[in-house]
């Protein structure tokens, strides 16, 4: 999904425009995209680590991990024959509780210490510059530790 946005470039990057100012640098941001995606389009990360990340993005979202605003008010689905996936003949939650244990034994093997960056970015959507700030560590710093927990969980996904 597109969603374009102008924001003005000051030192520590982009910020929403605002009308009465002088001129100023401003660049389009697409909100839709992930910074996983942002990353991997400008060649900061491989196709290998790309694919990582949307499976680990994917294993958030089908464990149902993030909060929910609204009651759920889905259809109940009647099973067809799925038969090529290896989640065929499992219910919904059979499906959630395997997503669930994908998403845990990939932040298990990313380690203590990158695991918290990979859910920021990753699952959360929060740009590097956002997670560095919140986990306190030099701007700049976040790709390169990002890298190293994708490199780890692409192992765990047997992404070659």
């Amino acid at each position: 999904m597109r969603k374009l946005v102008e924001r003005e470039l000051t030192p520590e990057g982009p910020r929403r425009t605002s009308e009465g100012r002088g001129k100023h640098r401003s660049v389009t941001v697409n909100l839709g995209e992930s910074p996983i995606a942002w990353l991997h389009s400008r060649g900061h990360l491989s196709d290998r680590l790309f694919q990582a990340g949307e499976q680990l993005r994917n294993d958030y979202e089908r464990a149902q991990l993030s909060a929910n605003l609204t009651m759920r008010w889905d259809p109940v689905r009647i099973k067809t024959g799925n038969r090529g996936s290896s989640e065929a003949g499992l219910t919904s939650s059979e499906k959630q509780v395997a997503a669930k244990q994908r998403f845990d034994g990939a932040l298990a093997e990313a380690g203590k210490g990158l695991d918290d960056v990979l859910w920021r970015v990753v699952c959360a959507g929060e740009g590097l510059p956002q997670a560095e700030k919140a986990l306190g560590w030099p701007a700049r710093s976040g790709k390169l530790v990002l890298q190293l927990a994708l490199e780890r969980v692409a192992d765990f996904y047997r992404i070659m």
